[in-house]
């Protein structure tokens, strides 16, 4: 395994390798905000091993005996939200992908401040610099990458393509664009999506971001 994806677990979920079926770990780091200013409660990684679930301390307590209770993750998540103080937030589980090589695909944008004028709104909360591929007639924004920076040795990365766009190729070429970048600054490029939205699994799958059968879990947004 990567030491890169080891280092990520370990400093976003506050404890990494798993060594049973799951983990469930009290994290301070979850009780402070995460990559885009807003607190995450609940995040968890499993392979088809083993797995780490990182809650507030003060929750896993009352998670672990949950979890006792049923063995069985995709019945303790939903009740997670309220048990951490977030009873307004979703549960979420997404395929979880990573590469250390991406596909060599012939890059697709350029990359421009998230604040700068004129790029895509749904951009802005990524900061830093994002991907953006656009029409070379019109100038058209035609779909774009954003980073989810973790921390310092895991950036996720998340692509939109506009519906008139979508069927070009845009979005694996991006994300393999991003996933290089990524690696040049000495991070690795994570990728996650629902395990049912067969498109963006294509996208992965084409960008060299294979499936292990490894999952990601937690709370999302207010709902």
């Amino acid at each position: 395994m990567e030491r890169l994806l080891v280092d990520h677990l370990s400093h976003w979920l506050g404890g990494w390798p798993a060594v049973t079926e799951l983990d469930i770990i009290g994290a301070d780091v979850r009780d402070h905000p995460g990559w885009d200013g807003k607190i995450h409660p609940a995040i968890g990684v499993s392979s088809p091993e083993a797995g780490v679930l990182s809650l507030p301390p003060h929750a896993v307590t009352a998670a672990t005996q949950l979890y006792a209770e049923h063995k069985d993750i995709s019945i303790l998540g939903p009740r997670i939200p309220a048990l951490v103080g977030f009873p307004d937030r979703g549960w979420f589980t997404a395929a979880y992908r990573w590469t250390s090589h991406p596909e060599p695909l012939p890059d697709a944008g350029a990359w421009m401040a998230a604040d700068a004028p004129g790029v895509p709104d749904w951009l802005l909360p990524f900061g830093g610099d994002v991907l953006v591929a656009t029409d070379p007639a019109t100038g058209e924004h035609l779909a774009g990458v954003g980073i989810k920076r973790h921390d310092a040795y895991g950036h996720e990365l998340a692509v939109v393509t506009a519906p008139p766009a979508r069927g070009r190729g845009l979005a694996r070429r991006l994300v393999a664009q991003a996933a290089r970048r990524v690696l040049d600054e000495g991070a690795l490029p994570t990728y996650l999506h629902d395990p049912a939205n067969r498109a963006s699994a294509a996208v992965a799958e084409a960008a060299g971001f294979p499936d292990r059968g490894w999952l990601a879990f937690g709370a999302t947004e207010a709902r």
